[in-house]
This record gives structure tokens, sequence and C-alpha cells, in this order.
């Protein structure tokens, strides 16, 4: 039964990373913002200090729910909204593979957060991969506020449910999407 569960996890996870990183239909972008509006709310009750990121970085992007599952090969895989100073600019979506003895399933919920300009134009420039010298902080209380940048980034993981444990995030790649497109207004007649 185990192997069942974490084959069909994986399967999934393979199926959604050939998914859009915007939610095609407004029921889903709709249903993404509840999502992440809960996640930013668990994050904050979890741990009131992670505010001070929150109004202190340039942008951050939050994922609601990274559904990760491993059957010797694993893989992850998310979709998010992006924020700068609060306002909605864009989505992401995150995909990870891995290959060696792993087994489970996993979902959680992911914050990352960027200290400055230049590191949330590398987020948006193209396909952004984490590297595998970065690790993420499993919220508890008070973690936040004994945590620091590390190449620009903060990134905060909150486990939800499953029987994997692994906080590492290297190897994660992200696609960002705007929310929006502007119209160069000097090429029209």
């Amino acid at each position: 039964m185990k192997g069942k569960l974490a084959v069909g996890l994986v399967s999934t996870i393979v199926l959604a990373a050939g998914c859009a990183t915007r939610p095609e239909k407004i029921a889903s972008r709709d249903l993404l913002s509840a999502k992440v509006e809960r996640a930013i709310a668990l994050f904050k009750a979890t741990d009131p200090s992670i505010q001070a990121y929150f109004d202190s970085s340039y942008a951050y992007a939050v994922l609601p729910e990274v559904t990760k599952g491993a059957l010797l090969v694993g893989g992850a895989y998310g979709r998010g909204e992006v924020f700068s100073r609060g306002v909605k600019i864009g989505y992401c979506s995150m995909s990870q593979a891995s290959l060696g003895f792993s087994f489970g399933g996993q979902y959680f919920r992911e914050i990352i957060f960027f200290q400055d300009e230049a590191t949330f134009e590398r987020f948006t420039a193209g396909s952004f991969t984490m590297s595998a010298q970065l690790t993420a902080v499993a919220l508890t209380a008070g973690s936040a506020s004994r945590t620091d940048y590390h190449y620009g980034l903060a990134v905060f993981i909150a486990a939800d449910q499953g029987l994997m444990v692994d906080a590492s995030v290297g190897g994660q790649k992200f696609q960002y999407d705007p929310a929006f497109v502007m119209r160069d207004e000097s090429s029209t007649p």
C-alpha cells in the first residue's frame, strides 16, 4: 500500500511539473490566492517574528502546497504567488527531482524571501535554481528571529503532513510569470 502511495505521488509530481506556472482559470487563481493567504497566516501564527521578513524583504514567493514524493526516484512540485512590498506581482512554480534511497511522501508550505532587487531579478530572469548550499528553516516559534539571509535568500518551510522529512531546497528549479504584461505604449500607432 505504501509503495502504491509513493508511486502515485511521484507520478502526480511528474505530471504536475508540466503544468503552467499561472493557473489558467480564474477559479483556479482564486483558489491559489486563498491557499496563499492561509499559508501566510499559518507562518505568522506559528512564528510572529517572521513579520520582519514580510516588512523588510524586497519581494517574496509563497508556495502554499508543495507535494513531494519518492520511491528511489523522487520529485516535488508546487505553485505559488510572488509579492513585492505586499502586492501580488506574479506567479511561480517549483519543481525538484532527486535520485537516491528515498521513500515516502510529504506536503509542505514554503516561503522564499528575497533580500534585495538583484536577488529577485535573478529569480525573475528565467529558470532560477536554488544551490545545494542553501537549506530551508523549518518554521517553529522564534525561528525567524534567529535566521538571516544567505546568498540574498531566506527560505522557510512548514511541514503539513506526510511520511518524509527533508528540509533541503537545493536543486529546486523555479519558473516566474508576471501577474500582468504591460503593453508597450511606444509601439502602438
